[in-house]
């Protein structure tokens, strides 16, 4: 396939002429391709972050931390914390103009071993959620087709999603399809591939998502539970709450994940940093309120509020996703088609989010490697197919494997989220705050005003590293 070419108004040599970069020694930063323009980059950035996370977690966290009171948490948190560790990662991609690996060491040698660590995320995450993405092609045939008499109940709708998990064959194929398509686009390129996918998805995405919200919250009864997400209780508020609103805002804007610093590698010198971290958390943020919009409401028409909808709100994670919601669609008028309906939302969240994971991988056999595009996407592929199907097959013929109660699946999920991209994280905002001239990162934002300086050293001398801790030891001693 062949190779793109530097984007206009990106030299193929630029590097920083100032600052840790050049004083370290580095050789000139060697673009392969680029967005086309600001549109291009924050659609991409905003399809990364708007996925699986916003839609099973979101909601069950929402519901579990006192609704409005952790929205509002979340809110302000992504307006400071958030969007403070977004730029600064879309900062040193563009300013350094490499992947992972590369990025870290022209900022300050002694950090290329971030770098790896940074890899290692992707590398652990995108198997795993491919075999999810899977999951969701599975349940969208099955409304396709009308099997969905198992979802009558959480009961059967329960037995239903255990016997396909559990199963060999239909699973690893339905991953395969997932993976395939992740695989298919990336190999075509940032412009050819990633961006033209993200311009057509990512307006779909919003088209399906308030269409959904709507009729979710027309329904009889749904307005008991838009209440309880949009009016805070100020009574609910306790350390939990802030702290649960923060790990999912970690997790939710791909952070610590090596894709914006991609992503950053590939935009251009003249879009603005400030303002497409603003779009992209607006974007991440409203998507995940929609999500929400869409799950609560249908849980309290069905159920009719009360304890019922509490029991059903208390289910997380797959169980939320594939047992809980399935049931509530096939009790609801139109159910089949709303709910095949809402499995195309979830299936293009996640090729999005897949799509942003498997190019942060390629980014770096391309530049460490010396490989071609196409031969880059076979080797991720491989660790795809290697990893993926371990992840499948551990609920069913390799279930003996665990820890605790800890699937395959769940033992990658809790060394990438839980361990791994917090220590990044920590790692980033130490080398960003200490080892590096903050006036270098500072002035690839385009932060000009000395108040918005000072308070974006605060935030990421102190206030991110701490807050990166306490996601750090919450996720450790939760699971303990």
């Amino acid at each position: 396939m062949k190779e793109e070419q530097t984007p206009a108004g990106v030299s193929a040599g630029e590097v920083p002429a100032e600052g840790a970069a050049a004083a370290e020694g580095q050789a000139p930063a060697k673009k392969h391709g680029g967005f086309t323009g600001k549109l291009g980059f924050v659609l991409a950035a905003a399809g990364s972050a708007v996925g699986l996370g916003n839609l099973w977690r979101f909601p069950y966290l929402a519901a579990k931390y006192g609704g409005g009171m952790f929205l509002l948490c979340y809110v302000v948190l992504a307006v400071t914390f958030g969007f403070s560790l977004l730029i600064l990662e879309i900062a040193i991609g563009r300013k350094t103009g490499k992947g992972v690996i590369g990025a870290f060491a022209a900022l300050n040698k002694k950090f290329k071993w971030l770098g790896f660590l940074c890899l290692v995320v992707p590398v652990i995450i995108v198997p795993y959620y491919c075999v999810i993405g899977g999951w969701v092609v599975k349940y969208i045939w099955a409304f396709a087709i009308g099997d969905t008499g198992s979802f009558n109940d959480p009961a059967s709708a329960g037995e239903y999603f255990t016997a396909f998990t559990a199963g060999s064959w239909e699973p690893i194929v339905f991953f395969l399809i997932f993976a395939a398509a992740t695989v298919f686009v990336v190999v075509f390129g940032v412009q050819k591939g990633i961006e033209r996918v993200s311009k057509i998805l990512m307006p779909l995405l919003a088209v399906l998502a308030v269409f959904l919200a709507v009729y979710a919250c027309c329904q009889p009864g749904a307005l008991e539970g838009v209440k309880k997400l949009f009016v805070p209780d100020f009574s609910d508020f306790r350390a939990e709450t802030l702290l649960a609103a923060l790990g999912q805002l970690f997790y939710s804007m791909s952070l610590a994940m090596g894709i914006m610093i991609t992503y950053g590698s590939y935009m251009k010198k003249d879009a603005n940093i400030q303002s497409s971290g603003i779009q992209i958390s607006l974007c991440d943020t409203l998507f995940a309120i929609f999500a929400t919009l869409i799950v609560i409401p249908s849980i309290f028409s069905v159920t009719g509020g009360g304890a019922a909808a509490e029991q059903a709100m208390s289910q997380s994670g797959p169980s939320l996703m594939f047992v809980v919601l399935p049931q509530m669609f096939n009790g609801m008028f139109g159910g089949r088609v709303i709910g095949a309906i809402f499995f195309v939302l979830v299936l293009f969240a996640a090729l999005t989010s897949s799509i942003s994971l498997v190019e942060a991988i390629v980014a770096v056999l391309r530049e460490n490697c010396r490989m071609k595009r196409w031969a880059a996407c076979l080797v991720v592929f491989g660790i795809m197919l290697v990893l993926g199907i371990l992840s499948s097959l551990g609920f069913g013929p390799l279930s003996f494997i665990h820890i605790g109660d800890k699937t395959l699946l769940d033992i990658f999920d809790y060394a990438a989220n839980s361990i791994l991209m917090p220590l990044v994280a920590i790692g980033t905002c130490i080398l960003a705050g200490y080892f590096i001239d903050t006036n270098t990162l500072m002035d690839e934002i385009g932060m000009r005003r000395k108040g918005y300086r000072m308070y974006y050293k605060i935030m990421i001398r102190y206030i991110a590293p701490v807050c990166m801790a306490a996601i750090l030891i919450s996720g450790v001693f939760l699971t303990l």
